[in-house]
């Protein structure tokens, strides 16, 4: 891509991130936001109220072997279940390597309480890191703060937390709950009724998404969402909830906006309820585009490719540079998310991807945040070392 074109997309993601949340004024913004590229700034515009200085901005090196310790806060899902696979493939590189120690993984299934439990039990272990999956952008704000005064760096995926003491690896799900919205609109040719099906309730993400999609349906004003429900990221908890809202919902749904990987759930019960299937946002998944494969003259998707691989790796990237004391500049890293078009599922589509293929995700051509560009987010930056992106495991592979 030539320059120009690069300074081009940036202006156009700027002008429509504006649109979306407005500005905040230059002279609230941290002064090392300065410091980063255009094309990254770009990734905050219209969420600048959540940027704050690093914690971990004089942080230094911790000495190896690390112990790793990974919070999570649902597995009910393959996505959840697939980032964790990844991470502790990552994880198990540097272990082999005599770098870290060991893997300790916890889940507290939905339940914030247990979660705070769990993670304090890792601050009494003596973690030298905690990655984590928040089931509360709020709730475990105490003791991530106990976390930093034990001297245990914890960063965030998927997600961010409002404490100033954790270091999030996000993206700006404002901007894509938006994008999803717009391509659902244009979808349907910015006429229809819409259903909404949201994640889980109480979700950083939810809310995030949620502030970009209204405001999207809110510029289509012959667009009506004329339900809200909560699928969990779930498929089971998807179907139910679809199959609910067509049992009681008469009048015809041209689009359903949702942000997981259940659109060809979402598909599926159009189809068992016997409606037309309308058009389906989402994030790519192996099942969706072999549905997509079967039913290439009725299933129409447009979204985005939130892929568990990148997910994990941006995590695992950035725990090890905090835990190399290349100290990180703010506390959100923001990672952009690749957009999958509609006339676009054939260049994701693997044999292996049938409907049935609920585990199976595709692999984003290229790396969103490639080591060049991450560098920019850290004050004494550094590659990270074994990590190719090349070498991430084939969706297909056994």
């Amino acid at each position: 891509m030539t320059r120009a074109r690069t300074k081009l997309g940036v202006a156009v993601c700027a002008a429509a991130l504006m649109s979306v949340a407005g500005v905040a004024k230059a002279a609230e913004l941290p002064p090392a936001f300065a410091t980063l590229p255009p094309d990254i700034q770009a990734l905050y515009v219209g969420v600048e109220e959540t940027i704050q200085p690093s914690a971990y901005d004089n942080f230094g090196p911790v000495k190896q072997p690390w112990k790793w310790c990974h919070s999570e806060s649902y597995q009910g899902n393959p996505w959840r279940v697939s980032v964790t696979k990844e991470l502790e493939r990552l994880v198990d590189l540097y272990k082999a390597k005599g770098w870290v120690s060991d893997f300790e993984m916890s889940d507290s299934n939905g339940d914030t309480g247990q979660q705070i439990a769990q993670i304090r039990a890792f601050i009494d272990k003596k973690c030298s890191i905690i990655t984590s999956f928040a089931g509360s952008s709020t709730a475990l704000n105490e003791v991530i703060e106990a976390a930093f005064k034990a001297g245990i760096p914890f960063v965030t995926g998927a997600g961010a937390v409002t404490s100033p003491y954790a270091i999030n690896v996000d993206s700006n799900y404002v901007k894509f709950g938006y994008d999803v919205a717009k391509g659902v609109v244009e979808g349907i040719g910015g006429k229809g009724n819409v259903l909404r099906i949201e994640g889980i309730a109480g979700s950083p993400l939810v809310a995030q998404q949620r502030a970009g999609a209204d405001k999207a349906f809110a510029e289509a004003p012959d667009v009506k969402v004329i339900r809200d429900v909560n699928g969990n990221w779930s498929p089971n908890v998807t179907k139910t909830v679809t199959l609910q809202v067509l049992a009681t919902t008469p009048q015809p749904i041209a689009g359903v906006w949702t942000s997981g990987s259940e659109s060809r759930i979402v598909a599926e019960a159009f189809k068992q309820a016997g409606r037309p299937i309308p058009v389906v946002s989402g994030s790519i998944s192996g099942d969706a585009l072999g549905f997509w494969k079967d039913n290439q003259d009725t299933f129409r998707f447009t979204g985005g490719a939130l892929m568990p691989s990148w997910t994990a790796q941006t995590l695992f990237r950035v725990g090890v540079r905090v835990l190399e004391g290349q100290q990180p500049k703010l506390n959100i890293l923001m990672i952009p998310v690749p957009a999958v078009k509609p006339d676009e599922l054939g260049k994701w589509h693997r044999e292996c991807m049938t409907k049935d293929a609920v585990s199976i995700f595709p692999v984003a051509p290229q790396d969103p945040m490639p080591e060049e560009l991450m560098d920019a987010y850290f004050a004494k930056p550094a590659h990270t070392q074994l990590f190719d992106y090349a070498q991430t495991p084939d969706p297909c592979s056994k």
